[in-house]
């Protein structure tokens, strides 16, 4: 018959007791320990940290036991930083991608006009027609803000053609929308984006008029022979964007 010892080595690597021998210890010693783990309480790492010569402890956020779980950066970054003495910058991942903002003009008169229950349901239809258009030429929804939103592409031809195609669309509602483009890095946070090139397309859509497109010198000379015919608008300073941009409105 086979001891406990055998079937069951977990149990018994539990059972130790080695606080007797903590105070002998004399390598550095790192103790890394979620403050809410449900497992192990966080004292008993406060114990340790306490009565080995030197060591150091380190409490993360979190409740996972083992180290594969959770935010593990972060065990990563404490483990590297205490063999190293110094710890890797994190570059943001950034992806050249080209945003479409979409935002309704009006949309305050038109929702005082109609009121709370009629208005919401009147934005409901609209992004629901936004959203077709955007799955038929490829868009990615990035987010939406009250009566706006914004929207990434892979390529530039095909933002501006889904920005006149939602400007359309949108018309049988009696709404009439203000559309940016504009083709920039862009730094990934989750699902979401930001960086200047968001705040750029952001600053284009915001000068058109009801019922335009705007696309940045950019993404006019990138589409260069893609059959999209772009006129000049003028020079414009965006607030809080550097230099002035010239600025061409979709005629179709």
């Amino acid at each position: 018959m086979k001891s406990a010892a055998k079937k069951f080595p977990g149990r018994v690597a539990v059972g130790l007791d080695v606080r007797h021998i903590l105070p002998a210890t004399r390598v550095p010693t790192l103790i890394l320990h979620r403050t809410a783990e449900r497992v192990i309480d966080v004292e008993h790492a406060r114990y340790m940290a306490q009565r080995i010569p030197g060591a150091k402890l380190v409490e993360l956020p979190g409740e996972d036991h083992m180290a594969w779980f959770g935010d593990q950066d972060s065990i990563l970054d404490e483990v590297e930083q205490f063999l190293t003495g110094r710890r890797q910058a994190h570059e943001p991942e950034r992806v050249l991608a080209t945003v479409l903002f979409v935002d309704i003009a009006g949309s305050t008169a038109r929702a005082a006009k109609l009121g709370d229950n009629s208005w919401r349901e009147l934005l409901e239809t609209f992004y629901a027609k936004v959203r077709e258009v955007l799955h038929q030429y490829r868009g990615r929804e990035v987010n939406t803000s009250g009566d706006g939103l914004l929207a990434t592409f892979d390529g530039p031809a095909r933002a501006v053609r889904c920005a006149s195609a939602i400007r359309d669309a949108v018309r049988s509602l009696h709404l009439e929308v203000r559309c940016g483009v504009h083709t920039g890095e862009c730094e990934l946070i989750g699902n979401d984006i930001a960086g200047i090139a968001v705040h750029t397309g952001a600053r284009v859509a915001s000068i058109a008029a009801p019922s335009e497109v705007l696309v940045s010198q950019t993404v006019r000379d990138l589409v260069a022979g893609s059959g999209l015919v772009l006129e000049e608008y003028g020079t414009y300073t965006l607030k809080g964007v550097p230099n002035e941009w010239r600025l061409f409105r979709a005629a179709n």
